[in-house]
């Protein structure tokens, strides 16, 4: 057992933060889909297996209600994923789930659907190499899924083909003619995602009697076969009507840059129209108005060095038919609520087009906002209201047929993420019946803030121990978010304070210059000098921190990954204020990321080479005389292995605490060789928190607390 547990699972201990093993159990919840009759609510959780050692999903139903318990609706040690609706009731999913039918077949991701009038899910469609995104129309039957298909291939028998000769042959090699290669942690290629419409099939063999129990044969009809890769992480949706469906497309351009263009893809004939494609801007579909007339549109401009990206609400004129550049351009959108100086996600139209719900990140919460629109008697055009007033981040919103309510999951630093009914348009949030109870945490949670040099408002949240006092003040830890472009306002399963709360850490969350949720200014400050007012708020909100009677200045140490990983970085850098510093999946050098990372394209818009430059930490590395925990998974694309090689070289070689003659050091790297950006495989993550609060005991705690045992030292 890890040496971070004060308890086995046979032994429960205080709180599920007060041991790892029972943490790691806490079920999780993701994704909520309501039927088309507003009486059945799906959601997806994740649960431990038996060993510990990876989580299985499994579909649970929901009251909307709020009087039925939770009760699971699907069972498999595959699991169960990407639920959907369809009109008459039908619940479709996919799972990697052997088909009972044929058990010897290879496991591939099929589509399986649940019988709205009861009984068991079964198989209704499946092909080799699988499918995923499932959409389905609200109006009538039709259904959609996203599957992978080797470019080459001409129909689903040669793509069938292909793959069991590259497989039989052990061929992984992939050649590519464009940009990008990599995303996150998968390689892209030689597959290719490709839209298909779900439609009755022919009989495999005509005249044969079917049996009692046959279902109607299924077949997928390419919608996009020459989409090339403009398919890959794309957005889209379908049409209530289910005649069309709109999607984000990357459109690639010169020098290995591409923009996201936004086509409405005909079901019927599978023509696929450019609606929107402007130099400099992004777009993507939101939800389809019930009456098929009006498409929700969010831009994202690009960023360049000087002026940081905005993303904005428009409406699209469905009826007009195409609008792309020639029939000019972005002139033919409907700004919506442009004033708004927010980040908006749209979620979901009132069933009478009156408004629609969006979310968006609002100092230190994410609350549901509506949006009224022109002739629903709400007082003008494009007016936003926040409806619901408590500071958690709201995602999945769905809204019932009657418009009276709204579902949505609900999460803050107080509670994981939980199904709630939210009234329509009075904003009242009742929690639904879950699969589980909130988790116990002990400790307090506050809302801090300072005034930056500039007279800038850095916020932050504060959680502490129970206990902290002035008589015994908490040792403090800094910790920095990722992004940078995001904010501290939802619960986190990587990065959860009450871990090290429970520990008896005080965890400081700030959101300085680059956060989301305090308006463009705010994201402004920082753009293109990260190591200027990022750092500084940093800084600001710590001086205010410390000097709270129940903190002790003088054990503190600063933590963060991705984002929060350069800070860190640039942090060690600039001050040794601190006792310990943990950097997770840091850019550390800029000039060498920039180039390397999966998404070079972007980056390279955001800092010229001179600003790279100025603002990489690699350039101090001989400032660095606090002890750094470096940690890095070899498969993390979007902040490749590399960086985290070269902090580690140069730490050891060129720091102020350099390895000494015998090779010892106070650094330390902890090294995933099959994990991501992330820590996602549960042990792991049990190693990554041992191995954290060890480093933090030497270093803050004068404390020689053992590594976790499952690293076998």
């Amino acid at each position: 057992m890890a040496s971070t547990d004060s308890a086995t699972l046979s032994e429960k201990p205080e709180t599920s933060f007060h041991g790892l093993d029972h943490y790691l159990a806490i079920p999780k919840v993701s994704g909520l889909v309501l039927s088309p009759d507003g009486r059945r609510l799906v959601t997806t959780v994740a649960t431990l297996n038996a060993k510990g050692t990876e989580y299985g999903t499994a579909l649970w139903e929901l009251d909307p209600e709020g009087h039925k318990q939770a009760r699971r609706i699907t069972r498999s040690a595959k699991g169960e994923a990407g639920a959907v609706f369809a009109a008459g009731g039908d619940l479709y999913f996919s799972s990697a789930r052997p088909d009972p039918e044929t058990p010897d077949a290879d496991p591939v991701n099929a589509l399986w659907m649940l019988p709205a009038d009861g009984g068991e899910a079964r198989v209704v469609l499946t092909r080799a190499g699988g499918v995923s995104a499932l959409l389905a129309a609200k109006e009538t039957g039709a259904l959609f899924v996203n599957a992978a298909v080797l470019a080459g291939a001409t129909d689903e028998e040669s793509d069938e083909e292909r793959r069991k000769t590259r497989k039989d042959n052990k061929v992984a090699a992939i050649l590519h003619s464009g940009y990008p290669v990599r995303y996150w942690d998968a390689d892209l290629g030689p597959a290719q995602p490709r839209l298909f419409a779900v439609e009755p099939g022919a009989e495999k063999e005509p005249g044969k009697p079917a049996t009692v129990d046959a279902a109607p044969p299924l077949k997928l009809r390419n919608l996009t076969p020459d989409a090339g890769a403009g398919l890959r992480d794309a957005e889209s949706v379908v049409s209530p009507d289910g005649r069309t469906i709109y999607s984000s497309f990357v459109k690639p351009l010169a020098h290995a840059d591409s923009r996201s263009v936004l086509v409405a893809i005909d079901v019927a004939s599978g023509t696929r129209t450019v609606l929107l494609d402007t130099e400099g801007m992004n777009y993507f579909p939101g939800p389809v108005s019930p009456d098929n007339r009006t498409l929700v549109v969010l831009s994202e401009s690009d960023g360049t060095p000087e002026q940081a990206p905005r993303l904005r609400l428009h409406l699209l004129d469905l009826a007009g038919g195409a609008s792309g550049p020639e029939a000019g351009g972005e002139a033919a959108l409907t700004p919506l609520v442009h004033g708004w100086d927010r980040w908006p996600r749209p979620a979901a139209w009132l069933p009478d087009g009156s408004g629609l719900l969006v979310t968006a990140d609002e100092d230190g919460a994410s609350p549901v906002f509506r949006i009224t629109l022109p002739g629903d008697g709400g007082g003008g055009a494009g007016r936003v209201t926040r409806l619901t007033a408590d500071s958690a981040a709201y995602t999945d919103v769905v809204v019932s047929p009657d418009g009276h309510n709204a579902y949505a999951l609900r999460s803050s630093y107080e509670f994981p993420a939980e199904a709630v009914r939210i009234s329509i348009p009075g904003g009242d949030v009742v929690r639904l019946p879950a699969p589980a109870e909130r988790p116990h945490y002990k400790g307090s949670l506050e809302r801090v803030e300072t005034t930056a040099a500039d007279g800038t408002r850095v916020p932050a949240y504060l959680a502490l121990p129970e206990g902290a006092s002035a008589g015994s003040p908490a040792p403090l830890l800094l910790w920095i978010h990722g992004g940078p472009l995001g904010s501290w306002n939802a619960w986190t399963w990587r990065w959860n304070p009450w871990l090290l709360v429970a520990r008896g850490y005080a965890v400081l969350l700030p959101d300085p210059a680059l956060s989301t949720g305090y308006g463009q200014q705010h994201i402004q400050r920082g753009w293109g000098g990260w190591g200027k007012a990022p750092f500084t708020d940093l800084m600001a909100i710590t001086d205010a921190a410390v000097q709270r009677p129940d903190i002790d200045e003088t054990r503190t140490a600063a933590m963060g990954g991705s984002f929060g990983g350069y800070m860190a970085n640039w942090v060690a850098g600039h001050t040794d204020r601190f006792k310990a510093i943990v950097t997770h999946a840091s850019l550390w050098a800029l000039d060498q990321f920039g180039p390397t990372t999966d998404a070079a394209q972007y980056w390279l818009k955001e800092m010229t080479a001179e600003m790279a430059l100025a603002n990489s930490p690699h350039l101090h590395v001989e400032n660095i005389s606090t002890p750094m925990l470096v940690i890095h998974g070899d498969k993390d694309y979007r902040v490749p292995i590399g960086e985290g090689l070269r902090l580690w070289y140069e730490l050891l070689s060129k720091s102020r605490l350099a390895a000494d003659e015998n090779g010892e050091t106070d650094h330390r790297f902890l090294y995933f060789p099959d994990e991501n950006h992330w820590i996602l495989q549960p042990q792991h993550a049990k190693v990554w928190y041992g191995v954290v609060e060890h480093f933090l005991a030497r270093n803050l705690l004068d404390k020689d607390l053992p590594v976790p045992a499952e690293l076998g030292l």
